[in-house]
């Protein structure tokens, strides 16, 4: 497939190259005393190219569909509104590809039936009142319906109900890695700012020590979620613009230096049942193939071969926000209650992690 693809962007390079070599002649046209004139024969070839560029991409977009295609698209979501942003995607999807497919065939095919002939003269009109109503109002409407749509989409997504108790956990970034902390058993969060950080002492989040509800809260390197619970997430970044993107729960938000914002949302899938899915375990078989392949050289030379790839939910930096961007990413594990609450109580508190 690289090969068919580097050949396609070489033909497109020497087309390039040639309409570049026609647009010379034709700007020399004057010293050379040639018309510089396409004739019949010249715009019958380009509305015949015209015709067959226009099959080459439905061709290659129904291959691409028969082949890659994974309908509908987007299906392993793990979070409660998960579905919902796939159905938006899609129906988005949908729309783009039936205006692409009608408006390339229209530009096409009229570049083919209006080609240059001579003696024939075009028809035009100035201005079509109807026409121009047509071609404004339907995009008006269906613009409008995919905001409208979107947009109380985003509202269910933000409002989290406080009155679900969710569960509170502060996202933290900085370069280049990720810290959850978590209220504790008040599940509030304690007051925190960078200034005061005190790396001496193991504050490295800046909670104030003086405050209570601190005491109680518990700092993590690794992000555990209680499935069927509401989430609420506090995001702050220590450094430069980072943004939390947890891909399977369809779920990102910027975190901007010396603000707090917030997302949230309910797990829905535990890792263990994500791992379980045929479409996971044929990714993970895939992925683990191509890793013993590549760890066959690395045997060869005495050295360890590639680790086997275990699926695992993952919190990434989806803006770069530095040289080690590509490194900054957190797991995420989705457990059970009970099995949410075991891990929790191996956790230190706040109060028993400082250096005196």
């Amino acid at each position: 497939m690289t090969a068919l693809l580097t050949i396609i962007v070489l033909v497109f390079i020497l087309v390039a190259i040639w309409q570049m070599v026609k647009i010379f002649d034709l700007a020399q046209a004057k010293n050379d005393n040639t018309p510089g004139v396409a004739t019949d024969k010249d715009n019958t070839i380009n509305g015949y190219l015209m015709m067959g560029f226009l099959a080459f991409i439905y061709i290659i977009t129904i291959v691409c569909f028969v082949k890659w295609g994974d309908l509908p698209l987007m299906s392993n979501s793990a979070s409660e509104h998960g579905p919902t942003i796939d159905n938006l995607m899609i129906i988005s999807m949908v729309i783009i590809f039936i205006v692409q497919t009608i408006t390339q065939f229209l530009l096409h095919y009229f570049a083919y039936k209006y080609k240059g002939e001579k003696g024939k003269k075009a028809l035009f009109f100035a201005d079509n009142n109807k026409l121009e109503a047509i071609w404004t109002i339907i995009p008006v409407i269906v613009l409008a319906g995919l905001i409208i749509y979107g947009l109380n989409t985003w509202i269910n997504i933000m409002g989290v109900d406080e009155s679900d108790d969710p569960l509170v956990v502060e996202l933290y970034a900085q370069q280049f890695n990720w810290k959850a902390r978590y209220g504790g058993n008040d599940n509030t969060l304690g007051k925190a700012n960078v200034r005061l950080i005190d790396i001496d002492k193991a504050n490295i989040l800046g909670l104030d020590e003086s405050d209570p509800n601190a005491q109680d809260d518990v700092i993590t390197t690794e992000l555990h979620l209680p499935v069927g619970k509401p989430v609420l997430f506090k995001m702050r970044s220590q450094d430069v613009l980072h943004s939390a993107y947890m891909p399977h729960f369809r779920a990102q938000m910027n975190c901007v230096p010396g603000m707090i914002t917030q997302f949230g949302f309910t797990p829905t899938v535990t890792t263990a049942d994500m791992r379980q899915t045929p479409e996971m375990q044929e990714k993970v078989a895939r992925i683990n193939k191509i890793r013993v392949e590549n760890s066959k050289p690395l045997i060869a030379k005495g050295e360890e071969p590639l680790e086997r790839y275990e699926f695992d939910y993952i919190l990434l930096c989806n803006k770069i926000c530095g040289k080690s961007h590509y490194n900054m990413q957190m797991k995420i594990v989705v457990e059970t209650q009970e099995e949410y609450e075991a891990w929790m109580k191996e956790q230190k508190e706040f109060k028993n992690s400082l250096i005196n």
